[in-house]
Formats: structure tokens, C-alpha cells, sequence
């Protein structure tokens, strides 16, 4: 039910986690988490008692397939949201990780978060567009079944299945897209990601807050459907709390440290020949970022000081080479990008140093993600 991009790039080599793979779309992994099968079960044993009520004459058997319909009904309309969220993102550039299915809801794991308020709005509304229409589609197709009938049930349980998820994910706090609706809104008012998604963050305790009440308004009022009601809000008004804290704590590592400048963060860059010994390599390095140039002028690749420590301890004299990190497009930053740009890249894409060039292209210095972070947890207010 919500996008996230909480998630880092996807590691190579490394199989999908986080449940069983069903299947892909347009490269997207879709899956199914263990703890789907514990919110089915608990849907099929609290909606069972209902359909006796919904369809008269129904046995006991015929309950039970009918409410097993509904679980798994409930479970691809969650899946044709999260697909509307992930197609729109894919076609505005941003990648997508995965699709998960899980308890109650989905969830669409960006591999980086919109960069306008444009694309953060267009993709938060695309999932709860396609649960109206399909259940506006489900509504008008129960007029072409016998009324009261088990197939004119199933259909009703689709349109109410998809309406439900597309009115619930529009409700205005995170994580639900309503919430991103909200920050998308307020960013493009304000400037600021961040003012939007502490709005959003205050909006997803107010529907957390107000789930309960109508749960406890349903078990004081004796309504038949009470017992589910309660299940289905303690469950949700749950996973609201907790996507919302998330979405908080993302924002805060999200951001660049308030009054740091980014020359105040890169470590000074030396070059050295290639071929240079790995012990002479590492022992210039103390305190700054070393680019490895080989004789025809390219680059070879930064320094990893890791990898170069081991080889120096077995082969010394071993070129510095040996040790180098590729130097890659994502792994190179211009000094002349905001800092929030900056932060975003570094957060995204798997490396632990960077290389700071001009806009010439003239290396400035190396930027390491420890010394980001490090700036960022001492500009942090506190709790």
C-alpha cells in the first residue's frame, strides 16, 4: 500500500529477500512475504461469520471458500495498486527493487527517491487510480449476475476489495500514498522535502489515532462486523505507526548536515602512477583520497585502503593497481551539486568513497561515506 525508497540499490549476485518470488514484471521481482499468509488467515476466520449473514442459505464450507475468495481477491487487488506505483515510477526513470506483498498491504521499494514533488505526487496517486477503476469496473459488472448469488458475492468482495484499499491508501498521512500526496504538496510549496514529510509523518498518527477510535466506536456500538473491524485497525493503525517512524528516520539520513560545506568533508586528492608500490600508495593516503593513473593517462581507479593494507601485508612491492576501486559514473561527484543531491547519490549507490571533480572534470577531492555520516549524526537534533 505505500512506496518507499528507503531501500538501497539491489546488491549483484544477491537473490531477491523477503519471500517467496511469484513472478517478474518488467524486471521488478514480485513477492510474497511469509507474513501474507498470517493476515489471509486472519481475514478467511473473521470475515467467515459474515458471509452467512451476506449470502442467507451459504453453508458452512461455502463460508469459508467464499471468505478464502476474498483474502486472496483482497491480495491481487494489493498487487494491482503496488503495479500502478511501480509502472509509473519506472516510466518517470526511478527504479524500482521490488514488489512485496506482506501482512495486510504491499509495498514497492524504490532504489531512489523522486527527485521533484511532481514525480513523488504522479506516483503516489497512480496505485490508488488503478483501485478505483477496477473497483468502479467490479461495481458496474455485479449488475450482470443474478443478485444475492455466490458469483454476484465474489465480484461485490472485488469492488469492495479495491475500493477499500484505493479510499484507505488516500487517507493523508505515511505511509500510505495520501501521505506522500501530502509531502508532495507541501514540498512543492515549501521547497523542502523534508517540512513535507514531517506534515505527513503528523498526518499518519492522526489515521493511526483514528483507526483505533473506529474500532472501539464498532465494539461499543455492537456492529456485526466488530470483531473484524478490530483485527483489520490494530493491525494497520500498527504498520502506520511503524512506516511513518521509518519514513522520519529516512528523511533525517536523507538530508545534508545543516551549515557543513562540502569542501569541509572531502579529503584532499593525490595522484600517483599506477605502477606505483602498494606500500608507497598506502602510506600516502593517510588522510586523503589517492587516484591511481596508469601511463596513457586514465584513470585506474581510487585506492581502496582496505584491499591495499592486505596486499601490502603478503606483496609490497605489488602494483597499487591491484588495489584500486573502479572508478564508475554513479561513484563521481561535482562540486557544484546541492548538498542534498549530493547526500541522495552517496545513499544510493553501493560505494564508500566518491571523487569530487569541478566542472572541468579536474579531480577537487574524495568524498567517503563514513565522513558523511559522521557530519550528519553530529548536526542531528536531538530526539
Amino acid at each position: 500500500m505505500a512506496v518507499t525508497g528507503e531501500q538501497g540499490p539491489p546488491r549483484r549476485g544477491v537473490a531477491p529477500e523477503g519471500g517467496l518470488l511469484l513472478f517478474r514484471v518488467s524486471g521488478i521481482p514480485v513477492l510474497l512475504a511469509p507474513s501474507w499468509w498470517i493476515g489471509s488467515l486472519i481475514i478467511v476466520v473473521l470475515y467467515t461469520p459474515l458471509v452467512g449473514r451476506l449470502l442467507p442459505g451459504a453453508t458452512t464450507l461455502t463460508s469459508w471458500l467464499l471468505a478464502a475468495a476474498f483474502a486472496v481477491l483482497l491480495g491481487l487487488s494489493v498487487l494491482a495498486h503496488e503495479l500502478g506505483h511501480c509502472l509509473v515510477a519506472l516510466r518517470l526513470g526511478i527504479p524500482v527493487r521490488r514488489l512485496r506483498l506482506f501482512l495486510l498491504g504491499g509495498l514497492s521499494e524504490v532504489a531512489r527517491t523522486p527527485r521533484q514533488p511532481r514525480q513523488e505526487g504522479l506516483v503516489a496517486a497512480a496505485g490508488p487510480v488503478v483501485s478505483l477503476l477496477l473497483g468502479g469496473f467490479c461495481g458496474l459488472l455485479m449488475f450482470a449476475v443474478p443478485a444475492e448469488s455466490a458469483a454476484w458475492l465474489l465480484i461485490a468482495e472485488c469492488a469492495v476489495a479495491n475500493f477499500a484499499v484505493g479510499i484507505f491508501n488516500l487517507l493523508p498521512g505515511l505511509p500510505l500514498d495520501g501521505g506522500r500526496l501530502v509531502r508532495a504538496g507541501v514540498w512543492a510549496a515549501t521547497g523542502h522535502r523534508e517540512k513535507g514529510t514531517r506534515a505527513a509523518v503528523v498526518g499518519g498518527g492522526i489515521v493511526a489515532a483514528g483507526l483505533v477510535v473506529w474500532a472501539l466506536w464498532g465494539l461499543a456500538a455492537g456492529s456485526e462486523d466488530r470483531w473484524l473491524r478490530l483485527g483489520v485497525c490494530v493491525v494497520t493503525a500498527w504498520f502506520v505507526i511503524l512506516g511513518a517512524r521509518s519514513e522520519l528516520a529516512a528523511e533525517t539520513r536523507r538530508g545534508w548536515p545543516e551549515g557543513v560545506r562540502l569542501s569541509e568533508l572531502v579529503r584532499p586528492v593525490l595522484q600517483l602512477p599506477a605502477e606505483s608500490p602498494v606500500s608507497d600508495a598506502l602510506a600516502a593516503s593517510a588522510g586523503r583520497g589517492v587516484v591511481l593513473v596508469r601511463a596513457d593517462g586514465v584513470a585506474a581507479g581510487l585506492l581502496d585502503e582496505t584491499a591495499a593494507a592486505h596486499l601490502a601485508g603478503t606483496s609490497p612491492h605489488a602494483p597499487a593497481e591491484m588495489a584500486a576501486e573502479p572508478i564508475r559514473a554513479d561513484t563521481v561527484l561535482l562540486s557544484s551539486e546541492s548538498g542534498e543531491e549530493i547526500a541522495e547519490r552517496v545513499r544510493e549507490t553501493a560505494a564508500w568513497q566518491f571523487l569530487v571533480v569541478d566542472d572541468e572534470g579536474r579531480p577537487a577531492g574524495v568524498l567517503r561515506r563514513e565522513d558523511l555520516r559522521a557530519a550528519m549524526t553530529r548536526s542531528r537534533p536531538p530526539a
